[in-house]
């Protein structure tokens, strides 16, 4: 419905047909991805893809070498990543891999490697698919808690309404690709048309 399209024209990787994209007050509409990641756009992806020959320290080195546009050395970027690692509850040991991780360690990796880059802006996308019950509002937490140590802003796609409503501050809803909704997640729940397009008409709900 547009979400993804959306953050590919925000993170550079596609350039917008029309309208613009500010960060800042900033245009930053077609710049590439690599220059919109410098000024501060992080992002990740809905179906993580590490580097499966790298450990985990190495992943988001890498990633925090790619942020600051190849202008940090090796020990600079390590510490980025530590930092990065532990933001995600992941272990900074050069020995760790990717070996034997879950989806749920697969995600967490996604997220280090983007904060690696030291975001402004992080773009999240469905961080909670493939994850349990559980796993989801640890996950939830977890964004939250970066968010509000690191002053981070964290725009969020997700489809699961229930996890997301619990630690956003702001909801827009798209329905083919058109805004339908804005406010708060109180007044999301209580949206009729939100609902409608959520869970179906009143007539086909099951209480």
């Amino acid at each position: 419905s547009g979400k993804s399209t959306t953050f590919n024209c925000v993170a550079g990787m596609l350039k917008p047909s029309a309208g613009s994209v500010k960060l800042a007050g900033e245009e930053i509409g077609g710049l590439t991805a690599d220059e919109t990641c410098r000024r501060g756009i992080g992002r990740t992806f809905q179906i993580p893809r590490p580097f499966r020959g790298l450990s985990l320290l190495e992943n988001a080195a890498l990633a925090a070498h790619y942020g600051a546009g190849g202008t940090i050395g090796r020990e600079e970027a390590e510490t980025r990543a530590r930092d990065a690692l532990k933001l995600a509850q992941l272990p900074d040991d050069p020995h760790a891999t990717t070996q034997g991780l879950g989806a749920a360690g697969l995600k967490k990796l996604e997220l280090a490697r983007a904060l690696a880059t030291q975001p402004k802006l992080l773009l999240a996308d469905e961080s909670l698919g493939g994850l349990d019950t559980t796993e989801m509002y640890q996950a939830a937490a977890m964004l939250k808690r970066i968010r509000d140590e690191r002053g981070i802003t964290i725009v969020w796609v997700e489809h699961i309404m229930g996890v997301l409503l619990s630690v956003v501050d702001r909801v827009v809803v798209l329905d083919h690709g058109a805004v339908i909704f804005q406010g708060t997640p109180q007044q999301a729940q209580e949206d009729e048309k939100v609902a409608e397009v959520y869970l179906g008409p009143p007539e086909s709900r099951v209480a």
